[in-house]
């Protein structure tokens, strides 16, 4: 049997840093790595960030002015993926950009903390998420992005 290899297995990760790229095109979606730490760097997301991140950027970004496809944390716990119908680059990451803040300005409970609405509603802390996208606000306002890996 011969097995295609995933696109995202093709790029050289130790030749890029925190950021965000364009990993695919998909006829009208494109697929955004939000690269929110250095891959390979031993600097990783421990998983009450990623996931209390991905509840507050997800609801977010949902609520911009965005057609999300998904949103989910890379499994490698340096970033996430944002799949975006018919996307303008500089819109997009204009509305990262917002959805960061709003987590930083976020006051009151992490969106989807109940029992009810998540499968692991207790592993959920709103400080590191508020921190993971401070972070990330400092990467994409001080670096530059033409979006491409190198």
């Amino acid at each position: 049997m011969d097995i295609k290899k995933n696109a995202s297995f093709t790029v050289d990760h130790t030749k890029f840093a925190e950021g965000l790229y364009i990993s695919r095109i998909d006829d009208d979606i494109t697929t955004y790595d939000m690269r929110t730490r250095q891959p390979n760097s031993g600097n990783y997301m421990d998983n009450v960030t990623m996931h209390t991140f991905e509840h507050m950027f997800s609801t977010y970004i949902r609520n911009s002015a965005l057609d999300v496809i998904y949103f989910g944390p890379m499994g490698c716990q340096t970033g996430f993926y944002l799949l975006v119908r018919n996307a303008d680059d500089n819109i997009v990451l204009s509305e990262i950009i917002s959805a960061c803040e709003k987590i930083v300005s976020h006051e009151g409970e992490v969106f989807g903390a109940s029992e009810i609405e998540c499968g692991n509603y207790k592993s959920l802390d709103l400080a590191t998420a508020k921190t993971e996208a401070k972070l990330y606000l400092n990467v994409l306002k001080t670096k530059l992005s033409d979006f491409k890996y190198y």
